[in-house]
């Protein structure tokens, strides 16, 4: 018998909801995906503090605060936000955000191009994924594109993906990261090693929450686990999320 499937079994829906609730009395709205420029600010005041817009939802609001938000969940790939805020400021400076100007800058500037994500790491790498990113939001004209055919695009993987269509986009797709397999791992709902899309399937099952509650589901786990989930033994300052340990 497939292990989730048993701990779906064995846990209540309500824990996956309940957990949300603590996290969100004990952190508050986080306002993510933050948007450079945007003079807004985080909430907790750990990690970056710029950009953030705690329960207004209306980001993005036109087309290169999107694209802004896809080159940041390109950019945030191993790495943290700050290294990425960094890249993005830099990038601010040669062009605005639109995918073409992105697209024109990598191709007529491509050293500085590089030299202006080089904080966020693989910056070659990085550098050949916005390219082949920005080619395909041209290409999409303004449609919501399905998460096969994001997945399509080459240097975009799961986590990336639903970063891009939950904060992009607007879809219900949950985000899955290190510090979810961490804490849930911790709590005992499925073994750390578990497959992406179970873990997936586990929280899309089980939680209740509208495509806001979905962003902020994310980002509350990111400011917990900064805090309790940072270095080993994962969780053992948890005193917040103890009483759904199962």
């Amino acid at each position: 018998i497939n292990l989730i499937n048993v701990l779906l079994s064995s846990m209540s829906e309500n824990n996956i909801n309940l957990i949300y609730d603590k996290l969100l009395k004990t952190y508050s709205y986080q306002g993510w995906w933050p948007i450079i420029g945007y003079d807004g600010s985080n909430p907790t005041k750990t990690g970056a503090v710029k950009g953030y817009h705690p329960k207004d939802y209306s980001f993005p609001r036109n087309s290169k605060e999107q694209f802004e938000i896809i080159m940041g969940s390109v950019l945030t790939q191993n790495t943290s936000w700050p290294s990425v805020e960094k890249a993005l400021g830099n990038l601010s400076l040669l062009c605005d955000f639109s995918a073409e100007n992105i697209l024109e800058l990598a191709d007529s500037c491509e050293d500085e191009f590089k030299q202006a994500i080089r904080p966020a790491g693989y910056f070659n790498q990085k550098f050949n994924y916005l390219k082949n990113i920005a080619e395909f939001y041209i290409s999409l004209d303004g449609e919501i594109p399905s998460r096969k055919e994001v997945l399509a695009v080459k240097g975009i993987g799961n986590e990336t993906a639903d970063s891009i269509l939950l904060f992009a986009y607007k879809q219900k797709q949950f985000k899955v990261d290190a510090y979810t397999k961490r804490i849930f791992s911790y709590l005992g709902y499925f073994d750390e090693k578990e497959k992406y899309m179970n873990i997936k399937k586990l929280f899309e099952d089980n939680f209740s929450g509208d495509v806001n509650a979905y962003q902020e589901y994310h980002a509350l786990i990111v400011e917990h686990g900064k805090n309790c989930y940072l270095k080993k033994p994962y969780g053992a300052e948890d005193r917040i999320l103890d009483e759904f340990k199962i």
